[in-house]
């Protein structure tokens, strides 16, 4: 989830360097969301004790 939050971001700032405002606006919302959720599932993961899945 982070990665694709961190995506997201670099995304945002490089439209928002060529003046795509609204681009840049919705793709910096969707990546503020991707971190809240990844957030919330690292934190309840820790409370819970579990670990994430090894691929």
């Amino acid at each position: 989830m982070f990665g694709w939050a961190i995506a997201f971001l670099i995304v945002a700032i490089i439209a928002g360097i060529f003046g795509f405002a609204g681009l840049a606006g919705t793709t910096a919302g969707i990546a503020k969301v991707l971190f809240v959720v990844g957030l919330v599932v690292f934190l309840l993961l820790l409370v819970t004790g579990r670990r994430p899945p090894t691929v």
